[in-house]
């Protein structure tokens, strides 16, 4: 079967994007993810099946089957803000390693193409997926979380030991650029030392430069009511600026990582 017919199932797909990697980008969100964190802005992504959500009152049927073919020939129209811009096509979801051959035929044909490329993930697979993509990988966004397993597992679903092994194995390749990415959340993750060990261990990883601490923020609230599940978080507000900041120096304190807030 020609690579170009391997199919994914997708809910989403953003255009002219400024975020989830450099330049003007393509973002394709994949189904399925095996976490279930508690602020998850795209619950309507966990789930691989195709649902019904409700949107403004009507059902709206999330998730559709598509070729790389399809895809790539969406991403290509593109094309001169890509070039213009260094931007290029992100994977993001959901979790993109829930479909691994779908993923890499993907960015294989952004590559094929002179087109960058990049994935958001929290690397909670099998290596081997990611083994699978890194040839036509440029960009890793890379979800760390939390150093601490309990209160990861409490917040998320799943302990984060694979994880933490898969960033160092990715960042060990030297065949991508990894920037490691950290959502700060009240109540999880929010206080200097919390922070502090992320960076720490982010430091430790070989070529690793950059780290982005992402504020929290409430927008994909309105989804659990669509799918009529319980948001975890009501009431827990955004971190303000000032104690975004904050944790910023912080991570300058302990490494000399480059790090931004936003990403």
């Amino acid at each position: 079967m020609d690579y170009l017919d391997t199919k994914g199932r997708i809910f989403d797909v953003q255009r002219y994007s400024i975020h989830d990697g450099p330049g003007i980008r393509t973002i394709v969100f994949l189904k399925g993810c095996v976490l279930r964190c508690r602020w998850c802005c795209n619950p309507e992504s966990q789930e691989f099946r195709i649902q019904t959500m409700k949107v403004q009152g009507k059902d709206k049927i999330i998730g559709r089957d598509v070729t790389v073919r399809e895809m790539i020939e969406l991403v290509e129209k593109d094309r001169p803000y890509y070039y213009r811009s260094g931007g290029g096509l992100t994977l993001s979801g959901g979790e993109c390693l829930c479909q691994p051959e779908f993923s890499r035929d993907l960015l294989r044909a952004a590559k094929e193409r002179g087109i960058h490329t990049a994935i958001e993930s929290m690397a909670c697979a099998p290596y081997e997926h990611i083994e699978m993509l890194l040839p036509y990988l440029d960009m890793y966004l890379m979800d760390i979380k939390h150093t601490n397993p309990a209160k990861h597992k409490e917040f998320t679903g799943r302990s984060n030991e694979r994880m933490m092994e898969n960033a160092r194995k990715t960042a060990l390749s030297g065949k991508t650029d990894l920037i490691i990415r950290v959502p700060v959340i009240p109540t999880f993750n929010d206080t200097v030392e919390e922070i502090q060990g992320i960076a720490g261990f982010a430091s430790t990883l070989p070529g690793v430069k950059k780290i982005h601490l992402l504020p929290y923020h409430r927008l994909g609230q309105d989804k659990y009511d669509g799918l009529g599940r319980e948001y975890f978080l009501d009431g827990i507000l955004p971190p303000s600026n000032e104690k975004m900041e904050t944790l910023k120096k912080a991570v300058h304190a302990v490494c000399g990582l480059d790090c931004q807030i936003g990403g």
